[in-house]
């Protein structure tokens, strides 16, 4: 989960889940996501959007790259974000940049 500061000073929370085999992420497993974060963490901790990720970026000692996505969603180029040959999973950080590409 990130907190995303956008332009117009509006704020935007995704949950990025990557999912099992074999599992949806239809609109029981997004009720049942959400109502887990307001009752295990809090309510203001419950996401905007629910969204699934084909791999969550980690540099290479495993440490997820929560900062960079975050700059990456808000608009900040890839190369400036982070250096991509430290990261586990390049084309995973190009998804966060095409998602951010299509929110803006």
């Amino acid at each position: 989960m990130v907190g995303v500061e956008e332009p117009d000073g509006g704020y935007w929370m995704p949950l990025f889940v990557r999912l099992a085999g074999g599992a949806a992420l239809d609109a029981a497993l997004t009720g049942r996501i959400r109502e887990a974060v307001r009752t295990k963490a809090s309510p203001r901790h419950v996401p905007d959007e629910v969204l699934e990720a084909p791999a969550i970026p980690h540099t290479a000692t495993g440490k997820k790259l929560e900062v960079p996505v975050k700059r990456i969603l808000q608009g900040v180029p890839v190369e400036q974000a982070c250096k991509l040959d430290a990261v586990d999973d390049p084309e995973a950080v190009r998804w966060f940049a095409a998602l951010a590409a299509r929110r803006t």
